[in-house]
């Protein structure tokens, strides 16, 4: 089980346009360049399933591209990033096999070559939200998450492998906090992945490959929990973690009771615990501020600058809606509360759709909605930044039960998971900085689930484009009206976990058409396939 933690669900800060197969594609890539030591001369990705169905309007070859080159997530180049690998000699082969059955609906394999014939295999999974894990190399069945450094040794099965392994890493005075051995056959080839809570220094690697029977190393740095300092671990991280840790709703109301807290500082507290437990500073506040900074700007500069998305569905959607409020004055339909977080989340998701930074919250094909409720209520109720840094941090406190839970991935359980989950953690985050108690907040991320359940995701054309930006500009108000119903006391029959399992049974009893892969719902319509040429 993941420990997810901030910056997993308010996260990453990314170009967009998904974090399932943009950011998630790219941290596979860039997973597979440290596996294979650096940049290759050559490489070959084999996409399947929603990846090969809709990759090539999600960006997920550019991202694969970038992530192979060394680019990061929000590094603006990633749309360049076939010129950049031709400009480096990287010769790329992409392959959309959308026959192929396999078990994970974001799924590719990544070849590496070197220019002196050296090549490593490696199969790579997107499981939402910018995360991903290396399920093969070289065709043995393995599990890397990233989460950890890891320390991958390539090696004959055979005595005293493991044991000079374990030697070495001592030496260095490194943990060990889990090891698998993976291995085609006794006696056979075999790969031993460790991964480990400190950071493991070049030095080892000469040494591991000393071993006759080692033919490999490599070491993949941890990928999450936090980019902040090292810090010594102490003593009690781990008591400190235990207190702080919840599994869900039921736990987090309770962890409030007994802590006499919030839902946000009860998350804070947790992700200061989880950073403490990897020995890396939290930094939460220079996190939230740059979050804050991030959706800002997505959300605003279209407003004044509108420009027409990379797939040509949208644009400029914020800008008129903001005219026409103007022009009706008292008599426009809405208010200018739900004006405001509407306009907001269209002028994201144009953002976002142009390969622009956004944050993903917990999506990108949903990042219009959180920032647009935090920052419409900034602007027409006057809630201060700080107030908005509590409502984010209780929006992915919501958010991270569902992610553990069930799934806030399209391609796993349809748009509910991904606008439904994002609009649940708007209405916490809403209720939390109005003043509402943790059963309020959880009863209004309830109200949510509850509103938006069996939303389907059909992306056309497989863009996030249509229909998600308008999906995000109407759950950003549903939000807001399912937060003022939890603040009136109205209760909930239903608890927040059982909606949680219910949204994730929904979401894998969709057929697959209606889970991201373009090929049915609003995508399957007749003007849609006409757009993008027999879809």
């Amino acid at each position: 089980m993941k420990t997810y933690g901030l910056r997993d669900i308010i996260g990453p800060i990314m170009v967009g346009p998904s974090s399932s197969h943009t950011a998630g594609a790219l941290r596979i890539a860039s997973m597979a360049r440290k596996l294979f030591g650096g940049t290759p001369h050559a490489v070959t990705f084999t996409l399947y399933g929603s990846f090969a169905a809709t990759g090539s309007g999600h960006g997920t070859d550019k991202a694969l591209v970038a992530g192979i080159i060394g680019l990061e997530a929000d590094d603006p180049n990633v749309a360049r990033s076939f010129e950049l690998a031709e400009a480096q000699g990287v010769a790329v082969e992409t392959v959309w096999d959308t026959a192929t059955e396999v078990d994970h609906p974001n799924t590719v394999d990544v070849v590496c070559k070197s220019d002196d014939g050296h090549s490593v295999e490696m199969r790579g999974v997107s499981i939402g939200g910018g995360a991903a894990v290396i399920r093969r190399i070289n065709g043995i069945d393995v599990d890397i998450s990233g989460e950890h450094t890891s320390v991958v040794v390539h090696q004959h099965d055979v005595r005293g492998v493991l044991a000079h392994i374990s030697s070495v890493l001592a030496d260095h005075d490194i943990n060990i906090a889990t090891v698998n051995l993976h291995r085609t056959k006794k006696r056979g080839d075999a790969f031993t992945v460790m991964e480990t809570d400190d950071d493991v220094n070049p030095k080892v690697r000469g040494q591991l490959l000393d071993h006759p029977a080692i033919l490999g190393a490599r070491v993949i740095p941890a990928m999450s929990v936090t980019d902040g300092a090292s810090v010594p671990v102490p003593d009690d991280a781990e008591d400190a973690f235990a207190r702080w840790n919840y599994a869900s709703g039921a736990e987090l109301l309770a962890l409030c009771e007994r802590e006499g807290c919030t839902i946000a500082e009860a998350f804070r507290a947790r992700e200061e615990a989880l950073c403490a437990s990897v020995g890396v500073a939290a930094d939460v506040d220079a996190y939230l501020d740059r979050v804050l900074s991030v959706m800002d700007a997505a959300a605003t500069t279209p407003i004044e600058h509108p420009e027409r998305s990379i797939g040509g569905l949208i644009g400029g959607e914020a800008a008129k809606v903001t005219a026409a409020m103007a022009a009706k004055g008292e008599r426009a339909l809405m208010d200018p509360l739900t004006a405001k977080a509407c306009i907001y989340a269209l002028a994201t998701l144009e953002t976002n759709a142009k390969m622009g930074i956004i944050v993903a919250t917990p999506t990108a094909g949903s990042s219009g909605v959180l920032p647009g409720v935090m920052l419409a209520l900034r602007d027409e109720r006057g809630y201060s930044h700080e107030e908005l840094r509590e409502g984010i941090l209780a929006a992915a406190a919501v958010g991270y039960i569902i992610a553990r839970n069930a799934s806030v991935s399209g391609a796993e359980g349809g748009c509910q998971a991904e606008v439904g989950s994002a609009a649940a953690m708007a209405a916490a985050g809403a209720v939390t900085i109005a003043g509402g108690t943790p059963t309020q907040a959880l009863d209004a991320a309830s109200n949510v689930i509850q509103c938006l359940l069996g939303l389907v995701c059909d992306p056309v054309g497989g863009l996030v484009e249509l229909p998600c930006q308008k999906r995000d500009a109407t759950a950003a108000p549903t939000a807001l009206i399912c937060a003022q119903i939890a603040l009136a006391g109205v209760s909930n029959l239903v608890p927040f976990d059982e909606n949680v399992a219910v949204m994730d049974k929904v979401g894998r009893d969709m057929p697959m058409e209606l889970r991201e892969t373009a090929r049915g719902g609003i995508a399957a319509a007749p003007s849609a396939c006409s757009f993008c040429a027999g879809c």
